[in-house]
């Protein structure tokens, strides 16, 4: 018969130090904020081995009294909880640290020493804990400020060491947490170092939050993040959100660029990246994540930070509140920068190019610069006097322009006579005028100081799009009857995947029958696509629609399907258009929300700076 005994005081400290503890990331989480608690204005960093050998974090802040250096390492003993006994507030918690855990948990899987200094006195004091047993306090040398010592994580429970990754990607961790912690004050120095290597060295900044963050978060995120950044500051009632958020063009391949704050403190909240997912759904593919810093400041009684030992997660007393104001704020600063694209798009293209060379027998072969081998023909087979060689004249109120050769396609934006060949940079419009058309597929258009390179098809597909989300809003989209019915053969769970959401599609201009088992009846399409490929739109929806399921109304994935409508019915590369159709397309462009980005997450165009082509030629 098993007999029930009470486990060592040792081993119920390893255990709970398994959920503060888990790698060497969490060691320089738990010290660096106590470091930044104890009201440091520098911090120092240092590991040795990623971590695994050594891990120093060295501060100038108050210091530790003597008395005090034995409580420190035991188990939920903390200066930073208010109230009398029995009656702390831990709905209240004003300091990145209150649980009392950090150390002993340190101190019941590695070897620790703290050497701390209260400022004014003779001499610094040491205490060191090994595996969990404590040794008495001892003077030491040290400057006023505390040093703390962690060697040989995980000696003392070697399992662990097994889950660690490699050396490399231990730093990589401990450097997104002091990466967090930099960004939230501002105010501190705070230097990192691996095996003696600089990292990070971040310096104090004097002034406000409002004036010193903007600095440290050039010295974080780098130069590239700031320059495709866009500001976002709300207020609503008691809660305060500001930020910076990437435009949609400048994304990762992980989360690992998404940094949330709640009250200063660095949260890894699912509930807030969910809702910053769902801010940016419309913009980028399902495996790409935007760059975003986003402080949450609230009244402390408004957010548990009680909820699990690492500290990491939060729970919100409004949860849905908080979602609202987060997707709403984001959204909104995405409309107010609809058509910024990113600067690396540039930048990459820019450092694509090379010089090219011609010769006789081989006239602009192989080099991406080349020169027609006619110099006077023209960019266009356009004839003399049509519309290249026009004037640009703004066009009369709601006038509309047809994507020609029949096709039926149309957009609404100002339609000009034709475009310009020569203007002033005061009447140029943001986007330029076309000038040409290459390969059937991207317009050249001459802006006040550079050209853009528009992709027609991911262009138009956004145009499309918006037009779609407007028109369902409203009374939905406007259908077209066809004259014969499409039949689309499909398979029967494909079929029932249709069939069961045919009053949402038919809002967005599809209307659907059932035709037997195995196909569909298309008699009306969304009048705004024209002439479309209904078999190819309805297969792709019935795909579509069977990977979102059933749990989500339509509705709720808008967005999703009448993108893939959207990208049905858009202007194929391929096409050959008119001069006033690229303009259209250009101005319409300019009065859409997010048309820099197509409903996929790339560009939609890319702009060069007559600086940067100067560049290219040595001219600058």
């Amino acid at each position: 018969m098993p007999v029930i005994r009470k486990l060592s005081q040792g081993a119920i400290n390893r255990i709970a130090a398994g959920e503060v503890i888990e790698r060497p990331a969490s060691v320089v989480k738990e010290l660096v904020e106590n470091a930044v608690d104890a009201k440091s204005s520098r911090i120092e960093v240092a590991l040795e081995g990623g971590g695994r050998t050594s891990i120093c974090v060295r501060d100038n802040g108050i210091g530790i009294e003597k008395d005090d250096l034995p409580l420190a390492i035991e188990r939920h003993a903390t200066s930073k909880l208010s109230g009398e006994e029995g009656y702390e507030d831990i709905l209240r918690v004003q300091t990145l640290g209150f649980r009392g855990e950090a150390l002993p948990s340190i101190g019941a899987v590695a070897r620790l020493s703290i050497t701390s200094r209260i400022k004014g006195q003779d001499s610094a004091w040491r205490i060191d804990v090994e595996g969990g047993t404590v040794h008495p306090p001892r003077p030491e040398a040290g400057a006023p400020g505390t040093h703390v010592e962690v060697r040989d994580i995980f000696y003392a429970t070697p399992a662990r060491l097994k889950f660690l990754k490699t050396e490399r990607s231990e730093v990589n961790l401990v450097k997104d947490v002091v990466k967090r912690l930099a960004m939230s004050r501002p105010d501190i120095a705070i230097k990192l170092t691996s095996d003696g290597r600089t990292l990070l060295n971040c310096s104090a900044n004097e002034g406000g939050f409002e004036e010193t963050w903007p600095g440290r978060l050039r010295e974080v995120m780098g130069k590239e993040f700031v320059d495709n950044a866009i500001a976002v500051d709300e207020t609503r009632d008691d809660i305060r959100l500001r930020g910076y958020i990437s435009v949609p063009t400048f994304h990762a391949g992980n989360s690992r660029q998404q940094f949330l704050f709640v009250n200063g403190r660095p949260v890894r909240d699912k509930e807030l990246l969910g809702a910053v997912r769902g801010a940016y759904a419309d913009f980028l593919v399902s495996n790409r994540y935007p760059y975003i810093v986003l402080f949450v400041e609230m009244p402390p009684q408004y957010v548990d930070m009680n909820v699990h030992p690492s500290k990491a997660e939060v729970r919100f007393r409004d949860a849905s509140k908080m979602r609202g104001m987060l997707v709403g704020t984001l959204r909104r600063g995405l409309m107010g920068e609809a058509h910024r694209s990113s600067t690396r798009i540039a930048d990459e293209a820019l450092g694509s190019f090379k010089p090219g060379t011609l010769t006789p027998e081989h006239p602009g072969s192989s080099h991406v610069l080349s020169v027609p081998s006619t110099p006077s023909a023209p960019l266009m087979p356009h004839a003399p006097g049509t519309a290249l060689q026009g004037r640009y004249t703004k066009p009369a109120h709601g006038s509309r322009l047809q994507f020609g050769e029949g096709n039926g396609r149309s957009l609404s934006p100002p339609v000009p006579d034709a475009p310009v060949l020569e203007t002033s940079e005061d009447d140029m419009p943001p986007l330029g005028l076309a000038r040409a058309q290459l390969h059937k597929t991207y317009i050249l258009a001459q802006t006040a100081d550079g050209f853009v390179i528009v992709d027609q098809h991911a262009a138009h597909e956004r145009l499309v799009h918006e037009a779609m989300k407007s028109a369902s809003k409203d009374k939905g989209v406007a259908r077209q009857l066809l004259l014969i019915p499409e039949v689309v053969e499909l398979e029967p769970p494909q079929v029932e995947s249709l069939l069961k959401r045919c009053e949402e599609l038919e809002m967005l201009g599809l209307l659907l029958e059932g035709f037997g088992e195995d196909a569909v009846l298309v008699r009306e399409t969304p009048a705004l696509l024209g002439s479309v490929d209904a078999k190819a739109l309805v297969r792709a929806l019935a795909d579509n629609l069977i990977e979102i399921g059933e749990t989500f109304a339509l509705k709720e994935r808008l967005d999703e399907i009448s993108g893939t409508i959207a990208c049905h019915g858009s202007v194929r590369a391929g096409r050959r258009l008119k001069g006033e159709e690229m303009n259209a397309l250009l101005r319409e462009m300019e009065r859409v929300p997010h048309s820099g980005q197509c409903n996929h997450g790339r560009p939609t165009y890319i702009e060069m700076k007559l600086k940067d082509i100067e560049r290219l030629f040595g001219r600058s």
